[in-house]
């Protein structure tokens, strides 16, 4: 396991400080406020340990509401909204200085047989062809206004192999394309066999790329290029089937709007074997910078 790895599993593993409260830190990202992913998979960590082991997370539903302090601990506050005999839901509200930043709504259900059909994974290459990030990035380094970029960008990623099958937006800018995107991913090591920990993970990885596909669609570099402005707004998982967050992924990304200064994108999440493990919906607010 890479030291990376594991310094995003000790950010992962909350501080209990009261009956469902519970605390987390931050750690730097590529833009000036707390990674949306981060915030993210620590309220489902927090809404996790308040639900019986015998009931797997199927969906979040997720509203961003102010731009997170890296320097100051998160306090979540878990309310338990539902136990059923199937269903547990939860609400996991996330506060920063006496303000919410975040707020999250998990449901987790026991395991059931049932109806089975899923939609075809789409063709890619085999991940292990594609250039690492510690390949790729440096290529692009002369895109960066910033020249410390690559290695921010190096940092934030560091816990995660992530390799995009087609150019990333900052290495097009100028150039509008098909607002599609796919990159392979998994942790730099293994983890626990702990389903939690999987489904939190890829929670994680959700945020980092998922309007790509927006940008591509305008020719924007993104927010590493300085060629946009924004920041997550909303974002939805469904988690169908299980996975491993520590062997390959393919996420495949699409962009099917964006208006009113607000870009959506969608995507699925295959195993390497063509399971469709996750079904992912983020809105992000996507402004092109004034002069």
């Amino acid at each position: 396991m890479s030291a990376a790895l594991e310094s995003l599993l000790d950010l992962l593993d909350l501080e209990q400080i009261e009956q469902d409260i519970f605390r987390g830190m931050s750690r730097s990202a590529v833009v000036p406020r707390v990674f949306g992913g981060q915030v993210a998979a620590q309220a489902l960590v927090a809404a996790g340990r308040t639900v019986p082991d015998d009931r797997g997370a199927h969906s979040l539903h997720a509203y961003f509401l102010r731009p997170g302090d890296p320097g100051a601990p998160i306090v979540y506050s878990v309310d338990r909204i539902r136990d059923g005999r199937s269903f547990t839901t939860r609400r996991v509200v996330a506060v920063q200085h006496g303000k919410p930043i975040f707020h999250l709504s998990a449901s987790f259900q026991v395991h059931e047989d049932g109806m089975d059909h899923q939609a075809v994974m789409p063709s890619a290459p085999d991940p292990e062809s594609l250039p690492t990030a510690a390949e790729m990035l440096p290529r692009y380094a002369d895109r960066f206004t910033d020249p410390r970029m690559v290695d921010r960008l190096l940092e934030a990623r560091a816990a995660v192999d992530l390799r995009y099958v087609d150019a990333p937006p900052f290495a097009t800018a100028g150039e509008p394309r098909e607002p599609r995107s796919q990159v392979w991913f998994r942790t730099h090591g293994k983890l626990a066999d702990d389903p939690l920990l999987h489904v939190c993970m890829a929670t994680y990885v959700s945020d980092m790329t998922l309007l790509d596909s927006v940008l591509l669609a305008h020719g924007r570099g993104g927010w590493s290029v300085g060629d946009v402005v924004g920041a997550s707004l909303d974002h939805a998982m469904w988690f169908h089937r299980p996975f491993r967050a520590d062997e390959w992924l393919l996420y495949d990304q699409e962009s099917p709007s964006a208006s009113g200064g607000r870009g959506l994108g969608q995507a699925r999440i295959y195993t390497a074997d063509g399971k469709l493990a996750i079904t992912v919906i983020q809105e992000g607010l996507v402004r092109v910078p004034r002069g």
